[in-house]
Parts: structure tokens; sequence; C-alpha cells
């Protein structure tokens, strides 16, 4: 079992939303720190059926004399309820938590319903600080951080099943696509640009669907929150950059199961990619446990010079590069460089395979291990 490091203020009594792809262990979170909450869980039929029929059940499902918390979970099943979830909050000081692990029908139906009544918080795969000791990159950069894969016999397997499973319930439940097979060719031909600059038509064609179609599966993923697409940073530009964006699966180990291998493909073709997922999931979430307020980006200029992650926000400027390598060549640190000039505050740090620190030219070059383990000191510095 793993400590969790977010941190929910539970005793401010305050209604809040946490959000987090399937199988993250919010479910698990709440029940481990509420365990006598009223819980109502809408992936089930019966609490779900009595719902949807009448939003107004729920009133009758919770005891008189009854304060604590009300736990709704994956409540972007059934959007609608979130009328009465304000009106209770409002008329009746009744305290709510609300999962979800999709954004848009809460968005099209009713999250601002809620008026600012509620907090948002997210939950993200286990991090290297969470895991503690038994971290091991190599098992991260195969299999991810969901928690379950930790207590499988065969992590790949569920992997494979929770890729399958979150199409077939996610999508069809949702009907954000008729065609499954397109949208499966289409997660297969996404996962090549992992890390990469979205080529939309490019991925259309090779996926044989309209670009239309593929802009719109790449909006699916990112409101299912299983995808991330991260824009360029333009602040105060000083050179011509580019204008397209990145595509992420949020997960290493999503992202290889995804991903069709064969004898062909070589382990740089794949722990490449991994290796800057690994260095974005856990930016994300510490980026959110910490609240450090950062914006993530990445820098792209039309000549090819790149770094691929900036942080910008209320603690400052950073730029990471991240390179699987054991050793360090001058080239990979020239998008660094050039990004330092055109930026001088920047705090710039290529994180890297070999396993000595080593500081060029104002640049902090780390290895992988020892960045990650250390990440929250390096996006808050004292």
């Amino acid at each position: 079992m793993f400590k969790r490091i977010i941190h929910i203020p539970l005793k401010t009594r305050k209604s809040f939303f946490l959000f987090g792809p399937r199988g993250t262990g919010k479910t698990t979170w709440l029940r481990q720190h509420l365990p006598e909450a009223l819980f109502f869980n809408l992936l089930q039929s019966e609490p779900y059926n009595r719902m949807s029929s009448n939003p107004v059940l729920i009133r009758e499902m919770i005891p008189p004399h009854y304060s604590d918390w009300i736990i709704i979970d994956e409540i972007q099943s059934f959007p609608e309820l979130l009328n009465d979830v304000h009106d209770l909050i409002e008329s009746q000081k009744r305290i709510f938590i609300l999962t979800g692990s999709s954004a848009r029908k809460l968005r099209q139906k009713g999250i601002n319903l809620l008026a600012g009544r509620a907090l948002t918080y997210h939950l993200h795969p286990l991090t290297a600080k969470e895991q503690e000791n038994t971290w091991q990159i190599s098992q991260s950069l195969r299999y991810g951080h969901l928690p379950a894969r930790f207590s499988e016999h065969d992590p790949q397997k569920y992997l494979k099943d929770y890729v399958q499973t979150y199409i077939r319930e996610e999508v069809l439940q949702e009907s954000l696509t008729r065609n499954i097979g397109h949208l499966t060719r289409f997660l297969e031909v996404a996962s090549f640009s992992q890390g990469s600059v979205i080529n939309t038509s490019e991925i259309a064609r090779e996926s044989h669907i309209e670009r239309d179609t593929a802009e719109n599966y790449f909006s699916i993923l990112e409101d299912l929150l299983i995808g991330v697409c991260l824009p360029v940073f333009s602040r105060k530009a000083k050179r011509k950059l580019i204008r397209h964006q990145k595509f992420y699966f949020f997960d290493t180990g999503v992202f290889r199961a995804i991903r069709p291998t064969g004898p062909l493909d070589s382990d740089a073709e794949l722990d490449g990619p991994a290796m800057e997922t690994l260095v974005f999931q856990e930016l994300r979430a510490m980026n959110d446990y910490l609240e450090c307020g950062y914006q993530i980006y990445f820098w792209r200029t039309k000549n090819g010079l790149e770094v691929d992650f900036i942080l910008y926000g209320p603690e400052g400027l950073i730029a990471i590069e991240v390179k699987r390598s054991k050793h360090v060549h001058s080239k990979n640190l020239r998008g660094l460089k050039e990004f330092k000039k055109d930026y001088p505050p920047a705090r710039c740090y290529l994180f890297y395979g070999g396993s000595t620190p080593l500081y060029i030219d104002d640049i902090a070059v780390l290895p992988m291990e020892h960045a990650l383990r250390n990440l929250e000191q390096l996006l808050r510095p004292s």
C-alpha cells in the first residue's frame, strides 16, 4: 500500500471535485480517509438506475440527521445530478465529494452549476516519491505507475485490459464515437507520436479517417484524461516558433500498452518516448500536489531548436531536456543554451541516463533517478 502525497484539507468541510483517469486510485484514497462517508458509485447499476430515473431521489437516500461527507463516484455518468447536488449544498449545507474520470459531459452539462461552491483536485498515477525505496525506473518505463499494476502477476496483460476497458466503457458510455475500430486504429497511430509534435493530417491519413475526425479523437482523449496536448511556450518570444502541440498519453504503461511493437522496434524507439513521458507525468503530478501553479509547455523554434518541457508560473521559469543516453554531448545542451539566452532567469536542467551529476554552462545535468526522486526541490527551491 502506497501513501499518496495529495493533500486535500478535509477538515475544512468544503465540497470538492476529485478528477483523475480511471484506475489512479480515487476511490481507494477516499475509502481510506473517509471510511464512514455515505458512498454512491454511479458505475454500479443500482444507484445509477435509481438516480438517473429520478435525480431527486438522492435526497431520500441521505439519512435525515446525517451531516458528514457524501461521496458520488464517477459523477460524469450522470451529470444532471449536479443540479440537485448544488441545491443540497446551498439549502441543506451538505458536503459532497464528486469524483470523475471524464470532463466532457460535466463541462457540457453542468459543472459550472456549482458556481464555485466546490474546489477541484486531481489524482495522478503514483509518483516516484510515493513509491519510496521500491521505485525502479526500469519497471516504470515498461509498466508505468497505475497503482493496480504493482499487485498484478502480469502487469502487461493488466495494462492491455485497462486500455480495452477504457475504450469500451468510457467511449461507448458517453457515445463519443460510433466506430470503435476507427478509434482503436487512431490510438495505435497516435502512439507513434508520443512526445512528438502532432501532425494531424498524417495521423488521419494513416488511421484512414478524416482530419476533422482525428482532431475530435484528440479532443476525446483529453476529455477522458488519458491524453494531454502540450502547447508551445511563446511568451515574449524572440524567435519564430512552431505552432503545433505535442501529444502524450498520461502514463508510460498505458503508452506502451497501446503502442504496437514487433521485432523491428528498437529499445531506443520505445524507451526514449517512455522516459520523456515518465518525466512529464511526474511533473504534472508534483506540480498539482505541491500546488506550485506552473503551466507546462515545450519550446521549439522553426529551425529545430527544442526543449522538452518549460514550466512557467509563480515559482519561476524552468527548462528541462530529457535524454536517455548515459553520456552528455554538446548537441544535447544546445536547445537549453539557446533558451537560456532568450530567457536568462530560467533554471535549466538536463535529465539523462547517466549516474553522475554535472554542471555545464549554468545547466544542471542530473541523473534521471536523482532528478525524479528530488523533483520537489527542483520545482520549489528554497
